[in-house]
């Protein structure tokens, strides 16, 4: 059988591969913030996205984090509920509500950035200092 019609093995389907390390580090990472500060993985990157850049509106975060409007609709009334979020209205278009941290989420936020940038050093150890920039230049490249 010729590799054009060998089928598809997803052990070498890079599609499959990448997804699986992805989900395997965002799941072990969640873990660590699910049990600490109660939020799930949704709720942590709409904090992650407005603490960089508050004042986005929900179709704003989930251009930014790539997510659908369900989750983002979901993750946003859980933080608005559990105080992390403050939700406004643009003055121009009633209809479209700016998002920002509360005080109370930058708290939150300013404890979990920590975490957040130890874990992702601990998943660089792995790679020298080479490797780290070889797999940097490859993201970009497949991200595009």
């Amino acid at each position: 059988m010729t590799r054009q019609n060998r089928g598809l093995n997803l052990k070498e389907f890079l599609p499959y591969r990448l997804s699986i390390v992805t989900n395997r580090i965002s799941a072990s990472f969640a873990r660590m913030y699910s049990e600490k500060f109660n939020l799930s993985i949704p709720e942590w990157r709409v904090m992650a996205v407005l603490g960089q850049q508050p004042g986005l509106s929900a179709d704003e975060v989930c251009s930014e984090t790539e997510m659908d409007k369900v989750p983002v609709s979901r993750a946003v009334t859980k933080l608005l509920d559990k105080g992390l979020l403050d939700r406004d209205f643009s003055g121009d278009d009633r209809r479209r509500s700016i998002l920002h941290l509360s005080e109370a989420g930058y708290g939150m936020y300013a404890q979990i950035v920590p975490l957040a940038l130890s874990y992702e050093e601990e998943l660089k150890a792995v790679l020298t200092a080479d490797e780290q920039s070889q797999l940097d230049r490859l993201l970009d490249k497949l991200s595009v």
